[in-house]
């Protein structure tokens, strides 16, 4: 089964991989309840509890499709952790008053956004509420307000960010007292900003496990032509024979494997790779293999 742990002591409890919600609108299957359904019983069959969501994903209508599905069997709630996010908004049907792609972080933002949220979740309360990209023309005095807000209400546990640098990292954690309980960053073998820039050191001396979306560089990793995916899926394939695994979950392994133990979000709608996904949590890179696949991706030694 999945491991668990707490994305931060004041956090509640999460699986190691976290389900990402963002295309179970395209599913080429169908978004009925019951394929939805379907996909929430793939998950929790492998010890996968946590759904990653937010607003914005399929322009505003992923939220509502789970929702029905936690409607039809109520105890599902209290058998998962729902993280969403909020602050992007743009110009769609079911935001007929935006004109432009825009953040907003207010206070006064967040609570509305957490409003529809629950609405839509069919839910009393969200577990994790992240700001989902800095808002430039916000002041994390404000934002934290915001949040602060939310968990005071009852509506919101935990408050965390998503894409947010260091220094915009701590500067929220001032005014809100503490951390934010999280940081959702990409990461992969093709994004590997946040271990150099002093995302994950920072996540580290916080005692925050970051969420770690789009582990396979959005598919590029296992199918794009780019030289370093070509370099690198190479090796996975050489690798994997090794391993007994496939190079998806090998590539998985690669980010959980740091320091920091991401909580690695995985986005699939096929019911197989959910299955195989899970079983990446077994593998335990060899400390050259991951260097090794670290140089393949660079086109280059380490330093």
């Amino acid at each position: 089964m999945i491991p668990r742990f707490k994305l931060s002591p004041d956090a509640p409890e999460v699986s190691a991989l976290a389900y990402g919600v963002w295309r179970i609108a395209d599913d080429p299957a169908g978004s009925s309840t019951a394929r939805v359904r379907a996909k929430i019983d793939a998950c929790l069959a492998q010890g996968i509890t946590t759904f990653d969501h937010a607003d914005i994903y399929g322009l505003y209508t992923c939220e509502g499709l789970f929702g029905r599905a936690l409607a039809d069997a109520p105890s599902l709630r209290d058998q998962i952790e729902i993280v969403t996010k909020c602050g992007i908004n743009v110009p769609c049907d079911h935001r007929p008053g935006v004109r432009v792609h825009h953040y907003d972080a207010s206070a006064a933002a967040i609570e509305r956004c957490v409003d529809r949220s629950l609405r839509e979740l069919r839910t009393d309360r969200i577990d994790v509420l992240l700001v989902h990209r800095p808002d430039w023309l916000t002041s994390a005095e404000d934002t934290a307000r915001g949040l602060l807000g939310v968990i005071e209400s009852g509506k919101v546990r935990s408050v965390g960010v998503s894409n947010y640098n260091p220094h915009q990292f701590a500067l929220l954690a001032r005014y809100l007292g503490h951390a934010p309980v999280t940081n959702q960053i990409e990461l992969s073998l093709l994004r590997m900003d946040a271990i150099t820039d002093g995302t994950l050191d920072q996540c580290q001396g916080a005692d925050v496990h970051p969420m770690a979306w789009s582990p396979l560089g959005g598919g590029r990793l296992l199918t794009g032509d780019e030289p370093g995916a070509v370099r690198t899926r190479a090796l996975l394939a050489r690798l994997a024979a090794e391993y007994g695994a496939t190079a998806e979950q090998l590539a998985l392994a690669w980010v959980a494997a740091l320091p920091s133990k991401p909580q690695v979000v995985i986005g699939t709608n096929q019911l197989d790779r959910i299955r195989d996904a899970a079983a990446s949590v077994r593998i335990k890179l060899q400390r050259e293999h991951w260097y090794e696949l670290w140089a393949a991706a660079q086109g280059k030694p380490i330093p």
